[in-house]
């Protein structure tokens, strides 16, 4: 269902028109693209735009982005491999919706973001995929989606629990959330000023948050914890640099022989996530919660 950002009024979704027969309102159109949120779409906050450039060009080669999506990847399968239909909040280039394409061709997918910037990237990528513009804080469906994700978005945006609250409303009845985020308070770095991050999460609190927006967690792990040591010494350095004198495309651009063996030590982990186990601590933290059924 499509939910009326007007009125609030629910309407079949699938349709020639997404126009509500309540109140009339209409979506915008910007490059091309839905907007749900066109107020948005050139400054929406928490992140900056002109990253998408760096994003499009390094992240299919850097090893934390291909290892994050094995790790989705598997996670979908894991949790919801009859799924029918998927969308991702915060989809950036589409870089993880492509993967879950491959995976799933079959499957309705969906990709949202709150850049128009960010979707053109995503267009190239996913000609066939339905991409619009949106704010994860007002999302216009209701039982709409068996899965829905947003890997490393949450941070972003100062309210939180507003946007699970919503992606809860999105999903249908035990419909599945995946969730990806920036955890360790005490990691914190100018790296996380420059992403405009609110937070890096404690386990506690986001769970906490997640079980308060209706869900009940099925799988809770952190991951990148084989290179907790080195991330921690990394951002130690540069706790006190300047947000000025960040290089984005330095810390994406590896060697090649460090890119492999980052990428074949977070394989192993991987490979034990698969296996049950449950990292306690590391750079970031996968949480798959299931739509509690109403009481």
């Amino acid at each position: 269902m499509i939910r009326c950002l007007s009125c609030k009024t629910a309407f079949p979704s699938g349709g020639n028109s997404e126009t509500c027969p309540a109140c009339g309102w209409t979506p915008a159109n910007i490059d091309g693209f839905t907007a749900y949120a066109p107020e948005f779409a050139k400054s929406g906050g928490g992140f900056e735009p002109e990253y998408f450039d760096d994003l499009a060009a390094l992240e299919a080669n850097n090893f934390w982005f291909r290892s994050r999506n094995r790790l989705l990847q598997w996670a979908l399968e894991r949790f919801h491999p009859d799924l029918k239909s998927f969308l991702e909040v915060g989809c950036g280039t589409g870089f993880v919706l492509s993967g879950i394409q491959r995976l799933k061709p079959h499957v309705r997918i969906a990709g949202s973001e709150i850049f128009a910037a960010g979707l053109k990237f995503a267009a190239q990528r996913l000609p066939s995929v339905s991409l619009m513009q949106m704010d994860a804080r007002n999302v216009p469906f209701a039982e709409e989606f068996d899965v829905v994700g947003a890997f490393d978005v949450i941070e972003h945006i100062q309210e939180d629990e507003q946007v699970l609250s919503q992606l809860h409303a999105a999903l249908k009845e035990n419909g599945i959330l995946m969730i990806t985020v920036p955890q360790h308070p005490w990691l914190w770095s100018t790296l996380d000023e420059y992403s405009h991050h609110f937070r890096r999460y404690t386990e506690a609190e986001l769970r906490r948050k997640i079980e308060g927006a209706g869900f009940e967690i099925v799988r809770n792990t952190s991951f990148v914890t084989l290179l907790l040591p080195a991330m921690a010494f990394s951002r130690l350095l540069r706790r006190d640099k300047p947000v000025e004198e960040i290089d984005v495309r330095s810390e994406l651009q590896l060697s090649p022989l460090v890119n492999a063996i980052f990428s074949l030590l977070l394989s192993c982990e991987i490979a034990l996530i698969k296996a049950g186990i449950s990292f306690p601590v590391g750079g970031s933290r996968l949480v798959v919660a299931r739509k509690r059924r109403a009481s």
